[in-house]
């Protein structure tokens, strides 16, 4: 028998890969794979903690130890750099989000008969995994998954799956339900009921013609820096608080001291908000609801922000607009800023914090600012999706 080949990393995927290219599923590097593939355990495995592992698709990598772990979401993105030969000043060590930190999920809920399933799907497929446990979410989210049950097996319909959204804002949880039948009063006590007991901060259900909020004691309300906003229904809110905080540190330390900075892709201020001590933002953001609740939040804070409702694929900011700036923050969707990332490598701005959520749109958008002269100073990988193959970063350019 020939000896047994090294698992030398993990793929884009989750899969073990050894040095001639050979994936193998579950495979974890310091393992050994045989001609016939049994896997022979190395030293960076770790025992899952989830009873739904393997077969639930909110995670790919619980069998890797942290450290093989924090590798993994550095490789990532140093990869996708190398993949497009763009020369990094430093790819730093990746920051991990903790068990049970995410604070938002959207989960999936099946009814047959009177017996509901709620959870992730299964990996790859339409199944659902009914959700006994997981060390991903925050136990104030967990903690909804039996009740849901109860009301789900009331208002849902038979066999037709209604969407579960659920996030933690500063006034408890909100949830979002997409595909329920909530006909009647039966049907309206029992929302109000289950929003009462388990004190929610909103209950909004969308029937097939919109969202109706059915459920909101006060406007639930998000913290920035010293700022609140008034969020609309499931807004985008980065996965945990902690990963939210290392990403808002590395923008900190990317645009330094700049007086006047632009913020696009704004959302509802997770980046203006936590930097505009001190200095001008301008925020432009493409969604209406998310731009609305910005600006609603700086004019009451009386903040230097002055807010833009943009589509910034459709009408990027030019170089005579972003010359203005002594830096840019850019947070684009997974697809990347590519439009507006033309306009950028053509201007002068002196420094870009660049936050992605996909490397491999990160590494495309990053190959165009080195071509027209800017130098990738650092970049700061973050796992906020613990345990998953979803990877973020921060990123310093600067001419």
């Amino acid at each position: 028998m020939s000896e047994a080949a090294l698992i030398e990393r993990i793929a884009a995927r989750g899969d073990g890969v050894t040095g001639d290219g050979r994936h193998v599923a579950g495979a974890v590097p310091g393992d050994r794979v045989r001609d016939d593939g049994i896997l022979i355990p190395g030293p960076n495995r770790a025992e899952p903690l989830c009873r739904h592992f393997g077969k639930c698709g909110g995670c790919q990598l619980q069998h890797v130890a942290e450290g093989a772990l924090a590798d993994f979401v550095r490789d990532r993105v140093a990869g996708a750099l190398e993949g497009q030969d763009v020369a990094a000043g430093d790819v730093l060590p990746a920051l991990l989000s903790p068990p049970e930190s995410r604070r938002r999920a959207a989960l999936t809920a099946l009814r047959a008969g009177r017996q509901v399933a709620v959870g992730f799907n299964a990996a790859q497929s339409n199944q659902v995994v009914d959700m006994r446990q997981c060390p991903l979410l925050m136990p104030e989210l967990l903690a909804l998954i039996a009740p849901l049950r109860g009301l789900l097996a009331e208002i849902a319909q038979q066999r037709r799956p209604v969407k579960v959204k659920l996030q933690l804002v500063d006034q408890g949880v909100e949830v979002i339900l997409e595909g329920v039948k909530a006909d009647g009063l039966d049907a309206a006590m029992a929302l109000q009921d289950f929003a009462g007991a388990h004190r929610l901060a909103r209950l909004a259900i969308d029937q097939g013609d919109g969202l109706e909020t059915v459920w909101q004691p006060e406007p639930p309300t998000v913290r920035f820096g010293d700022i609140s906003v008034e969020v609309p229904p499931f807004a985008f809110l980065q996965a945990t608080a902690t990963g939210q905080a290392a990403l808002v540190d590395a923008v900190r330390r990317a645009i330094g001291d700049a007086g006047a900075v632009a913020d696009l892709f704004a959302g509802v201020g997770t980046f203006a908000l936590s930097v505009q001590v001190g200095r001008k933002v301008y925020a432009a953001e493409g969604a209406r609801d998310a731009i609305a609740a910005l600006t609603g939040a700086a004019n009451r804070a009386r903040a230097l922000v002055a807010t833009e409702h943009r589509d910034l694929f459709r009408r990027p900011l030019v170089p005579a607009e972003l010359d203005r700036f002594g830096a840019i923050i850019l947070d684009p969707p997974r697809a990347g800023a590519e439009e507006q990332v033309k306009q950028l490598a053509a201007s002068a701005a002196p420094v870009i914090a660049y936050v992605s959520c996909n490397p491999a749109s990160f590494a495309r958008d990053a190959k165009m600012l080195v071509a027209g002269g800017y130098k990738l100073d650092w970049v700061q990988p973050v796992g906020q999706f613990r345990w998953s193959t979803h990877v973020e970063l921060a990123a310093r350019f600067s001419r």
